[in-house]
């Protein structure tokens, strides 16, 4: 059956629902309505989902396909106020009697201010699921050396066991990251959970799979849950499994703790686990068995336990996020990932690895960047670290047609942004709890970089620290030696400021004479 769009909007340029068929190629499945609730499209993917004729389908009204047990349809309440709906886990029916588990994401369409209808991406309970179970199953060779002009490059055929990575692939050279680095590979060969600390992009799931291809578990399967992209009501079910009939449509299906048995499960951003799930995995990893969802029966599990968190732990059991009994039981081994701004040192280093590997798939040759982008780069704070790096670097050489080096002209997408100064965000914070301008301009003096002589012998990580150490100086001067508000200056945690006081032996309290107030 052939929707005529242009007669069901008339005042609406056809071209604009030439993308249509694009969704038909989709995996999720996708329908598409009008304000009305009558389906104008419905892809193959949720005809499969539904067991439904398209052709039967398209024309009807969502009413007269599913039916659900309040009524309304996640579709129907996306027309009806407007609003998107977001990771909605639920069951309907369909007007054969179909039952099926599905997780909806509806958003609503617009033109020029008026709502024309909504479109809805429906993922099937079992094909969560599935994604897990494939996960582990693709093998492809990656670099092992780090790649320069003087060195073959080398290949290892990626394991059976679900990772990529080892700590041969690891780029850097700053002192605290080599000690990150080392740390975890003593915890490797060690049964204890790890607690990996550090922003979004600082490479804690590669360091994740490192430890597990060194440590006596590397020929087990090694599985990762981002813990933020499930859906609460479907995440006990995905990590402990479920029973048949402990739910609508449940089957006898293991967890990943079974799935990962003798191997290593890393659990990714795990403060964002329902504190309820918390109490449960706490349980889990103290006796080490794990329930079925509906079952009496508790299984033995044996497996070594990885988790993140990409907020300062501290704070997030200050804010509820996490259960402070089960931070202490994964931060047996814990190691802090420092960002990339906290590293500079090694993105030289990091720039000429993405350099190669780019090169690689782009079919390019290109052997450097210019000094004005390197300047650039090592003023800029990288927000998103490491994989920010390597995706600004992807983007640049693709603009470069001749030259052999990225200009500042290749990154003119990210120049301006790129040229926002490290504290501009901390600096609108702090105006918002009403700091006074000449606050404010004392802190920016802290961005001054420091002079390096022609003649100076000084390495980059000798620089770099006498420019911490000066800033650090000069925000405990602004603040009286209060080291939360310094922390807070410099936008590092208090953590990592009680870190560098001792690491550079600076007594905070004889700042406190120098406060003005």
């Amino acid at each position: 059956m052939q929707i005529d769009f242009k007669k069901l909007f008339p005042r609406i340029d056809p071209k604009a629902f030439s993308f249509f068929p694009i969704f038909s190629h989709f995996y999720e499945g996708v329908i598409i309505t009008d304000h009305k609730g009558t389906v104008l499209f419905y892809n193959d993917k949720q005809a499969k989902i539904d067991d439904l004729d398209p052709n039967y389908v398209l024309g009807k009204k969502i009413a007269d396909v599913y039916r659900v047990d309040d009524g309304i349809s996640p579709m129907m309440l996306c027309l009806k106020n407007g609003n998107s709906i977001d990771n909605l886990a639920s069951y309907y029916r369909t007007c054969l009697g179909r039952i099926v588990n599905s997780i909806h994401n509806v958003y609503p369409l617009h033109t020029n201010g008026v709502l024309i209808g909504a479109i809805c991406f429906i993922r099937d309970y079992r094909s969560v699921e599935q994604t897990f179970e494939t996960i582990s199953k693709s093998s492809q060779p990656i670099l092992q050396d780090y790649p320069d002009s003087n060195t073959k490059i080398r290949h290892w055929e990626r394991p059976s066991n679900g990772t990529r990575f080892r700590f041969e692939d690891i780029v850097g050279s700053d002192t605290e990251f080599l000690n990150a680095v080392e740390s975890a590979q003593l915890a490797a060969k060690s049964p204890s959970p790890i607690l990996l600390f550090g922003e979004t992009g600082t490479g804690k799931e590669l360091l994740a799979q490192s430890i597990h291809n060194a440590g006596p578990r590397k020929k087990h399967q090694y599985i990762a849950l981002n813990c933020a992209a499930i859906p609460e009501n479907l995440m006990e079910g995905i990590l402990f499994g479920t029973v048949k009939g402990a739910f609508t449509d449940a089957m006898d299906k293991p967890g990943l703790f079974e799935k990962a048995n003798h191997g290593t499960l890393l659990l990714d951003e795990v403060n964002s686990m329902p504190k309820g799930l918390q109490a449960k995995l706490l349980r889990v990893l103290q006796e080490k068995k794990v329930r079925r969802v509906g079952s009496l029966e508790e299984i033995d599990v044996d497996i070594k336990i990885i988790s993140s968190v990409n907020n300062e732990p501290y704070q997030a059991i200050k804010d509820n996020e996490l259960r402070a009994d089960l931070f202490y039981r994964l931060g047996v081994v814990f190691i802090r990932i420092p960002p990339l701004r906290e590293r500079k040192v090694d993105i030289d280093l990091l720039i000429r690895y993405f350099l190669h590997t780019c090169n690689q798939a782009l079919g390019k040759d290109i052997s450097g960047v210019s000094s004005e982008v390197m300047t650039l780069f090592l003023q800029y704070h990288w927000p998103g670290n490491v994989r920010e790096l390597e995706h600004v670097i992807e983007g640049a050489m693709n603009m470069v047609r001749y030259r052999q080096t990225i200009e500042l002209t290749h990154l003119s997408v990210h120049e301006a942004r790129m040229k926002t100064p490290l504290l501009s965000k901390q600096d609108t914070l702090e105006s918002q709890n009403s700091n006074t301008l000449a606050e404010l301009d004392q802190s920016a003096s802290l961005l001054t970089p420091v002079t390096v002589s022609t003649n100076s012998q000084k390495t980059l990580n000798e620089i770099q620290s006498t420019n911490e150490q000066r800033c650090i100086s000069e925000a405990l001067t602004i603040t009286g030696g209060n080291a939360a508000q310094a922390a807070k200056k410099i936008g590092i945690s208090p953590q990592l400021l009680q870190h560098k006081l001792k690491k550079y032996r600076i007594n905070r309290k004889s700042f406190k004479i120098q406060n003005k107030s």
